[in-house]
């Protein structure tokens, strides 16, 4: 929690692959800004990206309160939008405890560990191998 001009800040930071986000709640009208763009814009309409974004506030009956002010960098759409979901339900994990049970039930609290693996050497990717050939 920070006070920033006079008013109550929740911060979270998400995670997921490559990407990350830096989460803040404010006490607003639900709006839901990224990178300085309208959330709806920068997440190009999709209802699944939105509606994942929004769901931990949804899951608290606190979807009109809050906006929701994110920077994100790093992966795609699809990790940032899970990224903004982790760092969303953190940030309403720091605005009162008793959040955490219902958070956590509902599984937006877990970090999804998944993430690329690494390149290895003779190989193409991290498992694709060069055609074989017996003759």
């Amino acid at each position: 929690m920070q006070a920033t001009e006079g008013r109550v800040v929740y911060l979270g930071t998400g995670r997921r692959k490559s990407a990350v986000a830096r989460v803040r709640l404010v006490p607003g009208d639900g709006t839901l800004t990224v990178n300085g763009k309208a959330g709806d814009l920068y997440l190009q309409f999709n209802p699944e990206y939105i509606s994942a974004t929004k769901a931990p506030l949804e899951t608290l009956g606190l979807e009109g309160e809050y906006d929701i002010l994110v920077n994100a960098h790093g992966g795609g759409l699809t990790g940032q939008a899970d990224a903004i979901r982790l760092g969303v339900a953190r940030a309403l994990c720091q605005l009162d405890p008793e959040n955490r049970k219902p958070l956590k039930t509902e599984g937006y609290l877990t970090r999804d560990p998944r993430a690329k693996e690494r390149k290895k050497y003779g190989l193409r990717k991290a498992r694709k191998a060069p055609q074989f050939s017996k003759r």
